[in-house]
């Protein structure tokens, strides 16, 4: 499974973004979808997930409310829309496949795409 991500950039604070994660498999379907972040000299940290169905979402308290994770199976792409950005928003954002819908840490999941950087300015 590759995953590509895309939509990230700089903006500034109160700003949205809409990130989109893009699989190369048949079976996107059957996979739990996350999504992380890291700042530069912090450990990865989980942002949202959603299950395989789209009927379990999950987020980090930092970002409810103003994140949405949505999947389109049919296009193999999952989503995260984030609005009201705050400066400590910015980070590399990955996305992530797994077998385990809402999974927190990064070990539940098994396939990475390499990021897009969200940089927020105050």
């Amino acid at each position: 499974v590759q995953l590509v991500e895309s939509g990230g950039g700089l903006v500034q604070a109160g700003d949205s973004l809409r990130l989109s994660c893009a699989a190369s498999t048949r079976t996107f379907g059957e996979y739990a979808m996350g999504w992380f972040r890291q700042a530069p000299g912090k450990e990865r940290e989980f942002v949202a997930a959603i299950s395989w169905n789209v009927l379990s979402t999950r987020y980090s308290d930092s970002v409810k409310g103003r994140f949405t994770v949505s999947r389109d199976n049919a296009k193999n792409t999952v989503y995260l829309q984030m609005n009201s950005l705050k400066p400590d928003d910015t980070a590399v954002y990955y996305c992530a496949a797994g077998p385990v819908s809402g999974g927190y840490w990064p070990r539940e999941y098994d396939y990475w795409g390499q990021g897009t950087q969200v940089t927020v300015s105050s």
